[in-house]
């Protein structure tokens, strides 16, 4: 009963509700801004080798790369996966177009994250969605409720499927028992992941750290190989892609569960493009114009999902291996990777999968520990407190991976929907100020100078800001 009340929850949110609010802002944003995200893509991959003003401040690329690390996980193999399985090739072709468009929304989040945000008593910067919304829309209660979505989230309905996910690439093997195997996983991910939280394991989070990016390489390339071997159907592929995207009849006859919707629900879940995470990473960056850092965020939208979610999906689709409910998520992938690779095919998913989610459910806590401070009158909560709620974050963990699939992706997909509900139509309501910055970003780069950025140049108040005076 529960699993079906989320799924009921689940599909409402997105259809009508969501959809319309994600296509909405990312084309108004796109419209206002000239199309920004790829307008000015060359000049977005040029400020990634800009350093900042000194050692100790955190560059564009450093912030990026915090954001890039939390997007990419086990929804890159999983998610896409799931979105094929259950909804059709053409799933591939909607998560292309959420991320364009998309990638228009993070650039303004970005960028409002930067011109809002405060410093602490070192000279850090720290800010976010919550700051915006109570700093320049005045809604300190909003505020808060976006910060309960972003625990909620981040804290559980993140963590609990990355839990599942993981679990179930050990589908494939013999030894997996459907009612021992889960709890196993779950325990040594919920142990190893308190461990790490209550203090220890540096050791481990700095390994992880060096191995993902190169995992993800190698994952990329790996995708490429079996794509190469499978190069002759590579034009059906793609034939069958946009047929399905262009199936309006079967799309509008059962849409909840249609490529469109899949599409954009797991694009959504992968490059969390207007959801309002990755701000709080943005504001940490210590740039000469806030337009900037929303130029490079959208770099790491495109990582996400024209990279790592597409190297899947033809992945997948080239192999021809068959597609249905019974393979959903990681079993598809495996079995994509055997009709080239052989036994070692599940294997390498099955250890990449163990490293993304490792990786994401620390850094989905970074995102937590912001929305704690906030929450807790700008102060960081007791280490009481914090040992207990990450006692608590670790039995999420265990939880996850003994939950049916359905309900784990229900809670994921209704927690994430809430923060988008509350940060895109704030992001909206705030954007003349964000797309103010990057006329005079612009209008300083056709004079030659390196855009420097002072809130007065676009009507605001300096009492409205910490920076930018």
């Amino acid at each position: 009963m529960i699993t079906e009340l989320l799924d009921k929850i689940d599909s409402f949110m997105y259809y009508p509700v969501l959809i319309i609010v994600m296509a909405v802002a990312g084309a108004y944003f796109t419209a206002l801004t000239k199309g920004v995200q790829i307008r000015l893509l060359p000049e977005s991959i040029r400020l990634l080798k800009e350093p900042p003003e000194d050692k100790q401040n955190v560059s564009s690329l450093q912030a990026m790369l915090v954001s890039t690390a939390s997007r990419v996980g086990t929804g890159n193999i999983v998610g896409v996966s799931t979105a094929i399985c259950l909804g059709g090739p053409g799933a591939c072709f909607w998560m292309w177009v959420m991320c364009i468009i998309g990638a228009a929304s993070a650039f303004i989040e970005s960028t409002l994250a930067q011109i809002f945000k405060k410093k602490n008593d070192a000279g850090e910067c720290y800010g976010g969605p919550a700051y915006y919304i109570e700093r320049a829309l005045h809604a300190p209660v909003l505020a808060g409720v976006f910060c309960v979505f972003l625990i909620a989230t981040y804290a559980v309905g993140f963590n609990l499927l990355c839990s599942y996910n993981l679990q179930s690439s050990f589908e494939t093997y013999s030894f997996y028992d459907a009612k021992l195997t889960p709890l196993i996983v779950g325990a040594v991910l919920a142990v190893l992941t308190g461990y790490c939280l209550l203090g220890g394991g540096k050791r481990i989070v700095k390994l992880t750290s060096v191995i993902v990016p190169v995992m993800g390489i190698l994952y990329v390339a790996i995708s490429l190989l079996v794509i190469g071997l499978n190069v002759t159907a590579v034009p059906s592929m793609f034939a069958a892609i946009f047929k399905d995207a262009f199936n309006f009849r079967a799309i509008f006859s059962g849409v909840a569960g249609s490529c469109l919707i899949y599409g954009i629900k797991r694009g959504l879940y992968s490059n969390e493009a207007g959801v309002g995470s990755a701000p709080n990473a943005s504001a940490s960056a210590k740039v000469t114009h806030p337009a900037k850092q929303g130029l490079v965020q959208t770099l790491s939208v495109y990582i996400d999902t024209l990279l790592l979610c597409t190297a899947t999906a033809l992945m997948c689709l080239s192999s021809g291996v068959e597609r249905s409910e019974a393979v959903s998520g990681a079993p598809y992938v495996q079995n994509a990777l055997s009709s080239v690779l052989g036994k070692a095919g599940p294997i390498f998913i099955t250890g990449a999968m163990i490293l993304f989610a490792f990786t994401t459910l620390l850094g989905n806590l970074y995102y937590v520990d912001n929305a704690l401070i906030f929450l807790n009158k700008k102060r960081q909560p007791s280490k009481r407190f914090m040992r207990v709620f990450h006692v608590l974050c670790a039995v999420v963990v265990l939880v996850g991976a003994i939950i049916p699939m359905s309900a784990a992706w229900a809670m994921a997909d209704i927690t994430m929907g809430g923060m988008t509900l509350i940060n895109l139509p704030c992001c909206m309501l705030l954007g003349k100020v964000a797309i103010d910055s990057l006329k005079d970003y612009e209008k300083q780069k056709k004079e030659g100078k390196n855009p420097v950025f002072y809130g007065k140049n676009i009507g605001l108040k300096e009492e409205e800001l910490d920076y930018w005076k």
